[in-house]
């Protein structure tokens, strides 16, 4: 697609290395996966392993998880065990957590260089992580830069933030690490955007686009669209990370559609709900929300298999009209709703079996 005036959009991908984080590649032309990380205690491992797995049917691509102390690290066994999803050792401040990461078989390492001590510390880390070739993010951000990098720049700037990326990047490399990505996170759109911008110019290690502490959902989002959305457009960016004061789904979905607006990834479910009113008999939002996610996860596990364009009324008095302009639709009654395919009812069901009949319907759909 070519926007009039501007060339290509989005731009052509940046040229970067590739490396792999267990079964995901990542840079080197591959597509840009999203991230997120689990918000449960890491040493609860049955609460962590079912976040995990909601991740998982969610699309997401590589989990991240929180290792405070030595029995984080050490649940971490388990919960590898447990999941599928490429899993990343989240440590500051005490490089021997990293180093037990490692032991507990985690695909990849991020660290703060300026939280996590001297560079003897961080080469260490990368001596171990290369022996298992598990790739370290570097990951930068705003709150936490060196003293002498805010001295010298004058605060925690789009400058300050490239320059404790690529200090840090020196070490790695000095000792022959090479399996980088890095991350210079603000928690504003305008220096976040600067940031990445400066450092694609400077290396191509792939980077993992984010803003740290964007917000709650409805504030966060629009942060993150904005800045993601401008450097995805230049095509800055291999992984990126949606962080909201909401759940790791949330934050998922917000980052798949990013990608998907930008015809980075194939689009996803086709929902269109109407916008309710006193007419309404059934909870509209509740069960669109429902079947988006079921569609996603039909698309997930079949993504070849047909995309029709679903339909949820929420009354039996525009419902059945609207619904001829959908491939499936329902339109809901009290405590019921008609089923409708290709604008002719196939079915009237419980509302308790709306989204299953629903779907076996999408299953069995094929176009004309």
């Amino acid at each position: 697609m070519k926007a009039a005036g501007h060339g290509m959009f989005p731009a052509p991908r940046r040229a970067t290395r590739r490396i792999r984080l267990g079964s995901v590649e990542i840079g080197g032309g591959a597509p840009v996966s999203v991230q997120s990380m689990t918000k449960t205690d890491t040493r609860d491992v049955a609460a962590t392993v079912a976040q995990i797995h909601e991740l998982e049917t969610a699309g997401c691509e590589i989990i991240r998880l929180a290792v405070p102390d030595r029995a984080a690290a050490e649940a971490l066994r388990t919960i590898r065990r447990e999941t599928r999803a490429p899993l990343v050792a989240d440590i500051h401040f005490d490089h021997r957590l990293a180093l037990a990461a490692l032991e507990a078989g985690v695909d990849g390492l991020r660290i703060n260089p300026g939280n996590i001590g001297g560079a003897d510390r961080v080469q260490e880390l990368a001596r171990a992580a290369g022996e298992r070739r598990v790739p370290i993010r570097v990951g930068v951000n705003a709150g936490s830069l060196e003293e002498d990098l805010l001295a010298r720049h004058g605060g925690a700037t789009a400058e300050a933030l490239v320059a404790s990326a690529l200090r840090h990047v020196r070490l790695l490399e000095d000792v022959g690490f090479h399996a980088i990505k890095i991350s210079v996170k603000a928690s504003d759109v305008a220096r976040t955007v600067e940031a990445y911008r400066r450092l694609s110019r400077e290396t191509d290690h792939p980077l993992h686009l984010g803003v740290t502490e964007a917000g709650t959902s409805f504030a966060g989002t629009i942060r993150s669209a904005v800045a993601l959305g401008v450097l995805l457009s230049e095509g800055i960016g291999d992984t990126l990370r949606v962080s909201l004061t909401d759940s790791p789904v949330t934050e998922t979905r917000v980052g798949l559609e990013i990608l998907r607006s930008l015809g980075l990834r194939a689009p996803g479910a086709s929902v269109i709900s109407c916008p309710t009113c006193g007419r309404i008999q059934i909870d509209v939002m509740s069960l669109a929300r429902e079947i988006e996610a079921a569609l996603e996860a039909h698309q997930r596990e079949c993504p070849d298999a047909p995309r029709p364009l679903v339909a949820v009324m929420g009354c039996m008095v525009n419902g059945p009209g609207e619904a001829r302009e959908a491939d499936i639709a329902v339109a809901g009654g009290k405590g019921r709703a008609a089923i409708y395919v290709r604008g002719r009812p196939v079915a009237t069901v419980p509302e308790s079996e709306i989204v299953r009949v629903l779907m076996d319907q999408v299953r069995a759909w094929r176009p004309n």
